[in-house]
Parts: C-alpha cells; structure tokens; sequence
C-alpha cells in the first residue's frame, strides 16, 4: 500500500497512529496540529512560578501490554509509580475510595440509610432506563442522595436523566453487601477497588510521554496547522494558512462536532445527528503553595455542594519534580460547565480556594499568604457525554465518514467516554494504523450495533 494517510492532531491518538506507522515501516504520512505543542488534553505546561501543571487530573494505568512496553521505552524509567490513595469529602471528613465499600466511616444514621437502601434496592426490581434510574436500582435511595447523584451532577453538568446505562464498565464499582458489613465489623478500609489502584506518572507530567512519542517520529509533526476545511470528494484538507494537503485516508482525533463544521457539503442528517452530541467544558484551577505539603493523598472526590470543584489531585505528591522545588506542593481542582450547568470563569478560582478552605485542603492562612501560583486552564473539550441518543447519533457519523475514508478516532474523535482513557486514545491511533496498513480489524473502537448496520449500508 502506497496511500498517503493525513492525520489531524497531534494528541495520544494522533501521536498513536503516526508511531505506529513508523513501526510498519510505513512513511507516506503526515501529521498536522494546530496548536503550537503536541498532547492535546494529555498535555503539560510550566508556568511563570516554575509549576508543572497538566490539562485535568491524568495518571497512567493501562489495558495494554502495547501500551506499557511503550511507555517504557519513551519514558525509560523517568516516572515514579504510585499505589492509589482516593478519598472522598463529605460530612467534614474524608471517607476512603469507592464510597459504597466504606460507609461504615459515614455518621451512624446516614451509613444506615445506606445500608437500607442498598438491601431495599436489591430486593426490587426498579427500571433503569437512564443513569438517574440506575444509580437508585443499583445503589439504593441513600448512597443514591449521599454521594452518586450529587457527585455525578458535578462530573457531567447534565441532567442524570439524559444519560445512558451501558457505558460505565470500570468506571463504576457495583455493591456487595456482605462486602460492607464485614468492613463495618472489622474496621476495616477497602481501597483496593478499580483498574487504576496502581498507576505511573512521568517526572514532568503527562505530557513529557507525548513529547517523547513526538521526539521518536521519522518526520516532524507539523505545528501550528489549524484545518478549517476538508473536501471530501477531491480528499483535500485545507488550513487555517490556506495551505493544503491531499490524502487517501484520513485520520482525524478533532471533536466531532468541529469536524462536521469543517466538511463542505455535509448531508443534513449528518448534521443533526452532530447536533444531539453532547460534552462539558473544564475549568482547571491550578493551586500552587509554599509550604510543605499536608498529605500523602492522591486524589480526592467533592459531591457536596460548598464547592465548585467534583475532583482535587495534589499533583505534587505524583512527582517532585512538578514543583519549584522543595518546600511547596500543588493542587489541581476540576469543575465542569455546560449549558445546564454553567460555571463563571472569572470568578471560579476564588470560589476553588474557598472551597479547598471549607474542605480543609488549605487552612485560612495559606490560602491567604502561602499561594504563589493561581492558574487557570478552560479545556473547551473535556467529557463526551454518554448521553441516551449519543449511539444512534454515532450510527448516523461514523459510517458516513468511513464511506469517504475519514477515521474519526480518539477521546472526542470517537465521542465515546467508556474508551476515552489515554491508553485506549494511544491504542484508538496504533489499531487504526493497523487497519489501514494491513487489515487487521479495530478492537478498542469498534462499530456499535447501529454503526455496523449503517456501514452495510454505506457499503
């Protein structure tokens, strides 16, 4: 095969694809990108006070051998690893992670709603035809109120009942009963729940594996190429310049919904079907402290509503490196914004560090005279959101793109949030590189039901 593929972003994905060609031996390539450094969402950035801060609260942990031998040979060695420390903040107090295994730490009333509620739920047989319903078949009225209702509300900024129920694999622990009352009689923490219980983080964040993936390639990414329109017919790609590129195929990691807007003449049921796919916007507050840091603690949960933020990672307890040095520490807060659920910009740091006081990250006095970094980072892209139409908009999409030879992968190129980890985003670019050399079939994106019967009949 001599056909030259076009790949658009140079993210996990972007940066997958243009890897693993150069490992077929493969070079009628090229990889453009708009912005003036590679990583995408995965990216890094040093600021004016010497903090490293990444674009939302990232850590690697992996379903891949592919994936970890590559991470080892870009990083070698440059990461420290990590056993997972999450804990979650309500009724003033930290309460281990996954929340459902460790209410015996609750006050002694709520931990019996809880209890009650998971036994009453597990002995009804309620509907669950959205994620709202969900929550309370699974979980029950109490954890329900407490923690997964609140908690979600922050995380995707859209109401429970827009979104869909077959999406959450190993994002959601399930309940065990009698898991929970032997923790309640022993005293016992469970923390060892979930795939990412052991995780690595690179000395100098996330994005210094992406840096080195770029680094690794036979030819140079092409920065600084903003692609404002793609002729499908003629397999024209043009820039923001007025520059072009032609191609046989054409990898591309934009959201879908900029994608669409780039593609002249688009049919008008491509289109609306764009239109009923929805995401959230993150504001990223950067907090960086001259002090020595007060915990060993990796991330922390926020559902209740005295601040803005769902998540909190101390990003210096990840790698030392990320700090100007001895003596300081850093947190990374993430809010979420949409439509339905809007956050100021201009006033989301100070709320952020009211918070982190209520919350006891910061204590009155740091928060007043220790702070000498207040970043803020707007990520316009941050979830797709698995919402109930999100499937059969993507059954419109997908196979109308692939009829013209245009892979739609990646974290937002796929719009699905189940494969939206960087390891699934990497191995999205590797398999689809995979598929255009040699044949062999996508796994980690492969057609939904209703994508695979409109392909047939796109074929």
């Amino acid at each position: 095969m001599s056909d030259r593929i076009v790949i658009l972003g140079a993210g996990p994905t972007g940066l997958g694809t243009a890897y693993r060609l150069g490992q077929l031996g493969y070079d009628s390539w090229d990889l453009f990108e708009r912005a003036d450094h590679v990583g995408g969402l995965a990216s890094s950035f040093t600021d004016e006070h010497g903090f490293i801060w990444d674009h939302g609260g990232h850590v690697m942990f992996s379903h891949y051998d592919y994936f970890d031998t590559l991470v080892e040979e870009m990083l070698r060695g440059d990461y420290d690893e990590h056993v997972r420390e999450a804990w979650i903040w309500m009724h003033d107090r930290f309460i281990p992670y996954p929340f459902q295994n460790n209410i015996h730490r609750l006050p002694k009333d709520v931990f019996l709603d809880c209890l009650m509620g998971i036994v009453a739920a597990q002995q009804s047989s309620q509907p669950r035809r959205d994620f709202s319903e969900w929550i309370t078949a699974i979980f029950g009225q109490g954890i329900a109120a407490e923690f997964m209702v609140p908690y979600n509300l922050k995380v995707w900024a859209h109401p429970l009942e827009m979104l869909g129920t077959h999406w959450q694999g190993d994002r959601v622990p399930n309940v065990d009963v009698r898991r929970i009352v032997q923790n309640l009689l022993e005293d016992r923490d469970d923390v060892s729940w979930g795939p990412n219980n052991r995780f690595k983080f690179p000395l100098l964040g996330t994005g210094m594996l992406y840096d080195r993936m770029a680094a690794a390639l036979s030819k140079p990414v092409h920065l600084g190429s903003d692609a404002v329109r793609i002729d499908l017919a003629d397999k024209v790609v043009t820039f923001a310049d007025a520059s072009r590129t032609s191609y046989d195929h054409l990898v591309t990691t934009m959201p879908l919904k900029e994608l669409i807007r780039c593609i002249e003449d688009c049919p008008a049921d491509v289109s609306d079907a764009v239109a009923a796919l929805c995401h959230t916007e993150g504001l990223f507050v950067g907090i960086g402290v001259a002090d020595e840091c007060p915990s060993t603690k990796c991330w922390m949960y926020f559902p209740e509503s005295n601040s803005p933020f769902y998540r909190v990672t101390y990003l210096s307890n990840y790698s030392s490196r990320v700090t100007p040095g001895p003596g300081h520490f850093s947190l990374l807060a993430e809010v979420s914004s949409s439509a339905y659920k809007p956050e100021c910009a201009s006033d989301i740091v100070e709320r952020t560090l009211q918070g982190m006081v209520a919350s006891r990250l910061l204590t009155p006095e740091q928060a007043e005279t220790k702070i000498v970094s207040r970043q803020l980072l707007r990520v316009p892209y941050s979830y797709p959101v698995p919402t109930l139409e999100r499937d059969d908009a993507l059954a419109v999409i997908q196979p109308w793109l692939m009829a013209h030879d245009v892979y739609s992968r990646g974290r937002f190129g796929a719009w699905r949030y189940e494969i939206g980890n960087t390891d699934h985003s990497v191995m999205m670019g590797v398999e689809v590189a995979d598929y255009l050399v040699g044949g062999n079939p996508e796994t980690t994106w492969a057609l939904l039901p209703g994508e695979e019967a409109r392909m047939k009949i796109a074929k």
